[in-house]
């Protein structure tokens, strides 16, 4: 008795098949309610397509890439604090004057005080972790609305802020190296250098998550799916590298660089070199794979999505639900006070309206708008990043097209309201589902 045998493929265990089996795993699962950041993704296209048409000359410039990523980091970091408290279901309305206050005692120890910038900062970082801790035992211990603590820290926060500063003082920021954060820019060479590792480093870690699932007989992706996912990383941020790369400043028939003509002896006139990845790229991408890591690697990442998704179910679980709040705020008021060491690296100063205006409502959006779930437990630190460059987008786009104010707060309201419909909708055909 023979037993015959066919030519059909038959993929291996923990191996879900090709680039095509997964689209339409993907593509049910969008089905199913589970967007994520696809709609901040198509819309983040969509508008850079738009203003691309619109004003071409002056918006998909390498000069204005590198302003829109300037404008747009500290509420991407700030957005990054919130996806933690969002997580949970719960709000942070206080994260802006977070970040001024904190950048205000920057302003007083560095330059007031005298102190070196090492510990000016700590000062302020330290600031931030304390308004967290404070916020986070009224809600946690207290059980006092997140909503009602944070309003009132909003209001409070900018009064400390006054009082810190002085009715419309302006404290100058005195200190190179705080100031070259969003000022300055790696060299070429950095930028590249960054480039691999990134990619590379991407790339080695999937791989590893891919051959561990494999070893223990667990679902994983493809070998092809893996590199078409590292060599899409790879030309997008290779593009980004080398528009950032380019000399961003206009160089006139006639005209020469600085660095053409020399260093003795140059005249006033000449065009100075401004290329290369600015250093606040490395600040979020360094933010970006630690936040990552503490959510999707470690067991206290866990925790987070497991109280969002249900707070009394963790709680019979083991899970110490207050510690997990507690600790949320602090991280988001800590990251407040990054963003607010950022605002005033790039105004060169600190003043009582650092962090205020729009920049709670514009890191909230940003956050939002990436995907991250108003009703907790659905949510990534990336979705803050793809959220926050959807906003710089339209803050840095609208103005070229249309002067008009009014027309720009409507816009990024209408882009708000949409993801949260969507978020509302999507999270309504999953329960459904």
């Amino acid at each position: 008795m023979s037993t015959q045998t066919t030519d059909v493929d038959v993929p291996e265990a923990g191996d879900t098949g090709g680039i095509s089996n997964a689209l339409r795993d993907y593509s049910r699962r969008v089905r199913g309610g589970d967007v994520g950041s696809l709609p901040a993704v198509l819309g983040l296209i969509a508008l850079v397509a738009l203003f691309s048409i619109l004003e071409g000359d002056t918006f998909f410039t390498a000069l204005n890439f590198a302003n829109l990523l300037n404008q747009g980091t500290a509420i991407i970091v700030l957005a990054m604090g919130l996806v933690f408290v969002l997580l949970l279901g719960e709000i942070d309305l206080s994260a802006g004057f977070a970040a001024g206050t904190s950048a205000a005692v920057l302003g007083v120890t560095l330059t007031n005080q005298g102190w070196i910038w090492p510990l000016a900062l700590l000062a302020a970082l330290v600031t931030g972790l304390a308004i967290g801790l404070f916020i986070g035992v009224l809600v946690a211990r207290l059980g006092i609305p997140s909503f009602v603590v944070t309003l009132a820290a909003f209001l409070g926060l900018q009064g400390i802020m006054l009082l810190i500063i002085g009715e419309g003082g302006t404290i100058p920021i005195q200190s190179d190296v705080l100031l070259a954060v969003m000022n300055k820019n790696m060299p070429v060479w950095g930028g590249w250098l960054l480039w691999f590792i990134v990619v590379g480093g991407y790339a080695l870690i999937s791989l590893r998550a891919i051959m561990r699932r494999k070893a223990i007989g667990l679902t994983g992706s493809s070998t092809s799916v893996w590199v078409a996912k590292v060599l899409s990383l790879g030309i997008m941020l290779g593009v980004a590298v080398y528009l950032l790369n380019m000399q961003r400043q206009v160089v006139r028939p006639g005209r020469q660089t600085c660095v053409e003509l020399g260093a003795v002896n140059k005249p006033v006139g000449c065009i100075p070199v401004i290329q290369g990845v600015p250093w606040a790229v490395v600040v979020i991408l360094v933010l970006l794979v630690i936040g990552t890591f503490v959510l999707g690697r470690t067991a206290y990442g866990r925790h987070i999505y497991a109280v969002g998704g249900n707070s009394e179910a963790a709680r019979r679980a083991g899970i110490s639900v207050s510690a997990i709040k507690i600790s949320s705020f602090m991280i988001c008021s800590f990251m407040a006070a990054i963003a607010g060491v950022l605002l005033a690296s790039r105004d060169n100063s600190v003043s009582p309206t650092t962090g205020g205006a729009q920049t709670l409502l514009f890191a909230v959006g940003a956050a939002v708008i990436g995907g991250t779930s108003l009703f907790g437990g659905r949510g990534r630190v990336i979705d803050a990043v793809i959220g926050g460059l959807v906003v710089a987008v339209i803050a840095n786009g609208l103005p070229l097209v249309t002067q008009q104010s009014g027309i720009q707060f409507v816009v990024t309201g209408g882009v708000l309201l949409v993801a949260a419909s969507v978020d509302a909708i999507s999270r309504k055909r999953t329960s459904a589902g």
